[in-house]
């Protein structure tokens, strides 16, 4: 089991309810909230299917798409829409730091570019 995977399932299922309280004051914040959040899931699952390149590719999509939920949720805090304790931050926390680990895997990493090829 992909644990990365199961975390963004369960992180979507958090912010659903959210998505709907969002999109009442603001639906492209709504959306992008959405948007953002099916990235994380979706690039996990294409990511897990390559073995090169493509794979940190996905992963580090994944990382920005991450961080575009956590600051969609700020953005809705600041505004007074939503509390700014609740699982969905628990869930979007541990995600990062599983993506940070992933694209900082040694063995994703491309090789350097800079050190000369013998």
């Amino acid at each position: 089991m992909f644990h990365a995977y199961e975390i963004a399932k369960q992180l979507i299922t958090a912010l659903a309810p959210l998505v709907i309280v969002i999109k009442k004051e603001d639906m492209e914040l709504a959306d992008q909230l959405k948007r953002a959040a099916q990235s994380v899931l979706l690039n996990l699952a294409e990511g897990q299917k390559y073995s090169n390149g493509n794979r940190l590719r996905h992963y580090e999509i994944a990382h920005g798409s991450a961080n575009e939920v956590r600051a969609a949720l700020d953005a809705a805090v600041a505004w007074g829409w939503i509390g700014a304790d609740g699982p969905e931050r628990v869930l979007v926390d541990r995600m990062l730091a599983i993506l940070w680990k992933l694209t900082r895997s040694p063995a994703l990493q491309k090789p350097d570019a800079r050190r000369p090829r013998s």
